[in-house]
């Protein structure tokens, strides 16, 4: 008797213990206290060990920090609470500076709830407004050595477990917020992990969950309104390599490079290991996983990512607003499509994909009562030569081509193409209505719609009927931040739209406009301090900077007075005139380069430009606002460039940047500084000089353009060293 009266005791008046050092053991249920402000984890094993079963610890509130003073962000390294145990519940922790909050493996059972895991590890992003820096793309591909954790960190990583709980969590100003490794029925609900630079929910070969009613909005990286709309990977949520049978409902998942991104994973794929024996390749994939009733609006890329998998169900979710598409499903197969309110997607398209719902090489797909609206195109299926794709093990037993797929009873209004279909066949389209649609059906000779029911269509909608968890309603949130225009991202992330903020708007021409974001505090007549030949007007909560010398760069420094902040700018505005020549060419500059230029004196059109910004696109030179490319009337593809100014530049440390796609040089006089002179993405490349004195200097920039997407922009800037 005396045991179980002791136990009742502790169970009501547990002990508290003192966290006042790295490696606190936990092994029986407890209140926690924290009394030092700053405990780091030396040996990066974790600061708290959980490893006893059924314990409960309440943190109370009680806030575990991990990094010294003025430690920035990407140097936070360690866990806070270590986990490796079964039943355990975690309460009321406060944990910052660490590369993982929270860190559980072998943890069936395991309960978190009420934590708040802001302010941990996030990488500095190398992306600007202005041009997007290919070192900033996440790598999701590969995760079976914690390949997550490591490079990228988390609040909340689960590994290894079953069973677990993890509600009403929150996560802000991090890079990942909650990441489950092979992780079976659990119940992830009423979280919010959102203002993210890399995914709210990440699942890596984690199936038969439930994710549920929870917040996962502006997760995103990779994006600057009208300039560039990658994503590079950042999703709301991630579920890579072979996740099946959760049920992903009733989140909120806007303004994120991907809503949700899904991707059946290179193994399944064989594109690593490759296995001897095909079969195991049939039918491998992200499958039956029902994504219902989400907002997954205003995406950088794509509302929903699904692709070489099975008998997924999409349904009933909110798709707004999405640059690229609401849904790619790529090589995808029997998905089920329904009641879907699809609208205003393709405003930013990247090659092909534009749209609606687009799915290339899709195979027994039923796109079925939705309602399209406004988008580039409501429907897109095509079948194109795949030549890498179709060589591995999943194609060579699971492709079918792009056939018998069902588009019935949907509504398209003011969709600039209804249906558009590319070697694609047997297509039953009935039922449909269109309203003020410029395309109603746009096929190619090697394409056929039907309407007639054939085996191989699927036409009843299945309905879901499965438990939801959660008591919080994030779908039904006011969306004062609706539109992508409210992407607006820092070094360190999106920014929050809370603390004060000054923010480039725009540059060129000759000028630089700031808008100062996230406060409504009136600025007092001496809040503003400029130094620089500069004139500033403001309009409401805008500011334009325009420099008086002409044919020169402008070093300035503003500053803003916002309350008890100051916020600081150091830059340079450029006055200076470029004479651009473009023109198409038929020699490959990489082999034989006098031809090349021969060609350029021979085709080219020149134009002046006040900035060397062409954003050339898909489209090429004729897409440009220059009048005098317009009408040349030059193809999107094997194009070159060559710019030239000369401009007196003052004192002080410079920095030449550059933006590619493809290959570029650039010579600073006479010499050669950026030689990046092959076929690459957009990518960005730097040179740094002294100018001891007013001098004039030349600079001269050569380019050129293979196929797909284009963009050469050139800026000169005052080199600051990061800190």
């Amino acid at each position: 008797m005396v045991p179980l009266v002791l136990g009742y005791i502790l169970a009501l008046n547990p002990p508290v213990v003192v966290v006042d050092r790295d490696n606190v053991a936990i092994t029986q249920s407890c209140t926690i206290r924290v009394t030092e402000p700053v405990i780091i984890d030396n040996d990066r094993n974790g600061v708290i060990h959980v490893t006893a079963d059924g314990v409960t610890v309440d943190f109370a509130g009680a806030a575990l920090h991990g990094a010294a003073p003025h430690t920035i962000p990407d140097g936070f390294s360690g866990t806070g609470i270590r986990i490796t145990a079964a039943n355990v519940v975690i309460r009321g922790a406060r944990v910052s500076g660490f590369k993982a909050g929270i860190w559980a493996s072998d943890a069936d059972g395991l309960l978190i709830e009420d934590c708040v895991v802001s302010d941990n590890f996030r990488q500095r992003l190398r992306s600007t407004p202005q041009a997007e820096d290919q070192a900033d793309w996440l790598w999701p591909h590969a995760n079976d050595a914690n390949e997550w954790l490591a490079r990228y960190g988390a609040g909340v990583y689960v590994e290894d477990s079953v069973g677990v709980t993890v509600r009403r969590v929150s996560a802000r100003r991090t890079q990942n917020g909650i990441v489950l490794d092979r992780v079976s029925d659990s119940r992830i609900y009423d979280n919010d992990c959102s203002f993210l630079s890399g995914w709210g929910l990440a699942l890596w070969r984690s199936s038969g969950n439930i994710a549920s009613r929870n917040a996962f909005d502006f997760c995103i990286r990779g994006y600057s309104h009208g300039v560039y709309n990658r994503g590079q990977d950042s999703a709301g949520i991630l579920m890579f390599e072979q996740c099946s049978n959760n049920v992903i409902a009733e989140n909120s998942a806007t303004h994120c490079g991907d809503g949700f991104f899904g991707f059946a994973g290179k193994e399944a794929l064989g594109e690593v290991d490759p296995r001897d024996d095909l079969a195991w390749y049939k039918g491998r994939g992200n499958n039956n996983n029902f994504i219902v009733g989400n907002d997954f609006s205003d995406s950088a890329a794509h509302g929903i990512e699904m692709t070489f998998s099975f008998e997924n169900y999409i349904l009933s979710n909110r798709l707004v607003g999405n640059a690229i598409c609401g849904i790619w499903g790529g090589y995808s197969q029997q998905t089920w499509i329904a009641h879907n309110v699809i609208e205003s997607n393709g405003a930013m398209p990247y090659g092909l994909e534009r749209g609606g719902v687009n799915i290339e090489h899709g195979h027994g797909n039923a796109i079925m009562d939705n309602a399209f609206k406004g988008n580039a195109c409501g429907v897109y299926l095509w079948w194109d030569e795949d030549d890498r794709l179709m060589r591995l093990p999943w194609a060579r037993v699971n492709e079918k081509g792009s056939r018998l797929n069902t588009v019935i009873q949907n509504t398209f209004d003011r969709d600039r193409v209804g249906v558009q279909l590319r070697k694609t066949t047997n297509t039953l389209a009935v039922d449909n209505t269109f309203t003020h649609v410029q395309s109603e059906f746009d096929l190619d000779e090697l394409s056929s719609r039907t309407a007639s029911f054939r085996a191989g269509h699927r036409t009843v909608i299945p309905e879901f009927d499965g438990e939801i968890f959660g008591a919080n309603r994030p779908v039904e949130a006011p969306r004062t931040l609706r539109g992508r225009e409210h992407i607006i991202m820092t070094e360190w992330g999106p920014y929050d739209w809370q603390a004060p903020l000054l923010h480039l708007l725009g540059k060129g021409s000759g000028r630089h406009i700031y808008r100062l974001l996230g406060t409504a505090t009136k600025l007092a007549d001496d809040a503003i301090t400029l130094r620089g030949e500069i004139d500033i007007t403001r309009d409401g909560d805008r500011l334009t900077l325009q420099p008086r010398p002409k044919n020169t760069i402008v070093p300035y420094e503003l500053a803003v007075r916002v309350g008890d902040q100051v916020l600081t700018k150091n830059s340079a505005v450029s006055t200076v005139e470029w004479e651009v020549r473009v023109f198409s060419y038929q020699n490959d500059p990489r082999e034989d380069l006098d031809a090349w230029h021969a060609e350029a004196k021979a085709n080219g059109v020149e134009a002046r430009v006040g900035d060397l910004s062409l954003r050339y696109g898909m489209g090429g030179p004729s897409d440009l606002s220059v009048e005098e490319f317009r009408q040349a009337a030059l193809g999107a593809d094997h194009f070159g460039t060559i710019a030239r100014t000369r401009f007196a530049i003052p004192p002080g440390s410079w920095k030449i940047r550059s933006l590619s796609d493809d290959g570029i040089r650039v010579w600073l006089d006479d010499t050669l500084v950026i030689d990046d002179w092959t076929w690459h993405p957009p990518t960005t490349h730097t040179y740094s000089f002294e100018s001891p004195d007013t001098r004039e200097i030349s600079i001269r920039v050569e380019h050129f353009e293979l196929d797909g997407y284009a963009v050469l922009t050139l800026d000169i800037e005052p080199h600051n060293p990061e800190p």
